[in-house]
């Protein structure tokens, strides 16, 4: 019986390692094949998501229209807030993972984007991306395809331009996932809350 509770304990360390290994096999492989249409899309892209600036280009865009896609700006904008704050305050600094390593010699270099100084995990790219998508979809159905094929490409850009494995850029998109159903979650008590003062 003692012997049957202590090997999962001793399987864990082996399953981490096996998923960092198969984590930077898959990193490797984007960084060997060979794309030269995409590079320069990729690279523009992934440096158009910078400080969210393509979600806040958005957010404004919809913003403008008023309504629904103005109430859907403002859900996005906020899940963006606490997405960002939880991968760069909180997940960074927790989990600390170097950046992939670009050798001087790669086959690719006009792929790549300047290698960012903080740690790896999560993707805060995507993570932003991630949570405007799922944040403003709901609210604004019509957007809800589009914005998500978006963060999707900005997550893959990520990886294409060297600097973040494909392991933290899924993390980024679970962070993301959940920033928007926190802020979806909260703003959907505010109506509620309003309520209640002009009961009494």
């Amino acid at each position: 019986m003692s012997d049957r509770r202590t090997e999962p304990r001793v399987r864990m360390p082996h399953l981490v390692r096996d998923l960092v290994t198969l984590d930077q096999a898959l990193y490797e492989a984007v960084t060997v094949t060979r794309t030269p249409t995409l590079d320069t899309a990729l690279r523009r892209l992934s440096a158009a998501a910078d400080h969210s600036k393509l979600s806040f280009a958005v957010a404004g865009a919809l913003a403008l229209s008023g309504g629904r896609p103005r109430r859907a700006a403002a859900l996005g904008v906020a899940a963006v807030g606490v997405a960002s704050a939880s991968a760069n305050l909180l997940g960074k600094r927790l989990v600390r993972r170097p950046r992939p390593h670009r050798a001087v010699d790669s086959p690719f270099p006009g792929r790549h984007v300047p290698m960012p100084d903080s740690a790896s995990f999560p993707s805060g790219h995507t993570a932003s991306a991630v949570a405007f998508a799922a944040a403003v979809g709901p609210a604004f159905p019509v957007a809800a395809v589009p914005l998500g094929l978006l963060a999707c490409a900005v997550g893959y850009s990520r990886v294409h331009t060297g600097v973040h494995y494909p392991g933290d850029v899924v993390a980024g998109a679970l962070l993301g996932t959940a920033s928007a159903a926190l802020v979806l979650a909260a703003a959907a008590r505010l109506p509620t809350a309003n309520r209640r003062p002009g009961a009494h």
